[in-house]
């Protein structure tokens, strides 16, 4: 196979490096690099998601500003980029979204579609490469080495071909980096967005990083970035120029991190067998809400949720977690871990309340969510409980509402706790996810 350091994005003619335009079909959107023919690893977010599977079931919505979300007290889950242009970013309260861009058009998310898009953008990345390491419903790490035989061409040019496909039959758009880890593949994405295809090679890294900012290294944060300007260190350059050594003294394994990331060094595989960290949902209230006896319910539905998505995925796990945000936007976190692993809506909503008990001081708050993580051999989850004997009856009692659930609908059976309460936890932006831990920064359907 003959190398090929240019090529035409829109009809995939080979191109010289330098041209400015397609000698073809005259398309300025050219990729080329010294590297092109010797990279593999990639990383492909799909373009404000969520937003553009929407105008693609509307038309009359193309070329409008779209924010899915919902209601005046939620928060954007994804903007399209014609409202990016006013303002509008993802997790923006909504009032504040509206403020920036007034004539936008709120959706409210339809999660069963935009899954069912997801998939099929995941079913077509696999016939590239059973190399493929999900992040969110929306984007992925791919490894094509080797795959050259298979699709006749290097995997820069698959990849190109692949977003072709991608626009073509399931009418969204995406994005590509291309580079030789993790890491850089993931910045890459988002050089050039949308419709975007960057490449970084081995031979610009280390001068690419230098001027970025700490933030660009993952797991960096506000609040460590904040540390390490109190420390003079603002920029990738500068950790570049420190020894690891010193890094690793002042930073513990953070410094490590630090070190060898500054550098571009990153040796983690793409591993095809990536899990979710934990499984959550949550809610954001219409008006704020301090009282235990409103928050028990809605808790109780979030619980059955992600009950729902243990049972589904197969996963048990130990921790659980409440998450609350307070009416002024700050954040609590509070954790509980259990004797044993469970997938039972029960256990995690007793865990979860008994946790809120000590936090419904007269605080009022805007969000309350719940999770759990740390998981476990489902097989080993939920025993026999010799403290709580109802603990038996109730597990038995979930499993037949489970049961005529699945058979006649989400709403064919209500817990008496529950029952009535949906109208009091009506919501803006709810999000009901997976929340993956494993690469920081991931984002569901945002792009």
């Amino acid at each position: 196979m003959t190398a090929m350091l240019a090529f035409c994005r829109d009809c995939l003619t080979p191109a010289a490096i330098g041209a400015v335009r397609c000698r073809a079909c005259g398309s300025p959107r050219l990729a080329a690099h010294a590297e092109l023919d010797r990279l593999s690893i990639a990383h492909i977010d799909c373009d404000a998601f969520y937003a553009a599977v929407e105008k693609r079931d509307d038309p009359s919505l193309a070329d409008m500003p779209v924010i899915i979300g919902g209601g005046k007290r939620g928060v954007v889950s994804t903007a399209c980029y014609v409202a990016r242009i006013h303002g509008v970013r993802s997790a923006m309260p909504m009032f504040q979204a509206l403020k920036l861009c007034p004539d936008a058009v709120v959706i409210r998310p339809n999660m069963e579609k935009y899954v069912a898009v997801g998939r099929q953008v995941r079913a077509a990345m696999l016939e590239l490469t059973p190399l493929v390491e999900p992040l969110s419903i929306d984007e992925a790490f791919l490894d094509l080495s080797g795959t050259e035989r298979l699709h006749g061409a290097s995997p820069a040019l698959a990849l190109a071909r692949f977003q072709q496909r991608i626009e073509r039959d399931i009418g969204i758009t995406l994005s590509v980096g291309l580079s030789f880890n993790k890491f850089l593949a993931k910045i890459a994405s988002d050089l050039d967005k949308p419709r975007g295809f960057a490449v970084i090679g081995r031979g610009e890294a280390l001068a690419f990083l230098a001027p970025r900012p700490v933030s660009t290294i993952w797991g960096v944060g506000k609040a460590f970035e904040a540390k390490l300007a109190a420390d003079g260190i603002r920029t990738v350059g500068q950790l570049q120029g420190m020894r690891e050594g010193e890094l690793a003294r002042r930073y513990g394994s953070m410094g490590f991190r630090l070190a060898r990331l500054s550098r571009a060094e990153d040796r983690r595989p793409v591993d095809p067998r990536h899990e979710p960290k934990s499984v959550g949902a949550e809610t954001t209230f219409d008006a704020d809400l301090a009282d235990h006896t409103a928050l028990r319910p809605i808790l109780r539905r979030l619980s059955e949720k992600v009950s729902g998505r243990l049972k589904r995925a197969q996963l048990a796990g130990v921790t659980v977690t409440l998450k609350l945000k307070t009416a002024d936007f700050k954040l609590r976190s509070r954790a509980r871990q259990l004797p044993d692993p469970t997938q039972l809506a029960d256990r995690i909503f007793r865990a979860a309340e008994s946790l809120l008990a000590h936090e419904t001081n007269g605080t009022f708050y805007r969000l309350i969510g719940v999770s759990i993580s740390d998981f476990a051999d489902p097989a080993i989850a939920d025993p026999d409980d010799l403290v709580d004997p109802g603990a038996g009856k109730r597990a038995k009692a979930e499993k037949a509402i489970d049961a005529v659930r699945e058979k006649f609908g989400r709403g064919a059976v209500e817990h008496g706790l529950t029952f009535g309460t949906r109208s009091s936890a009506q919501t803006g932006g709810r999000r009901d996810e997976f929340h993956d831990v494993r690469d920081p920064g991931t984002r569901d359907g945002r792009g």
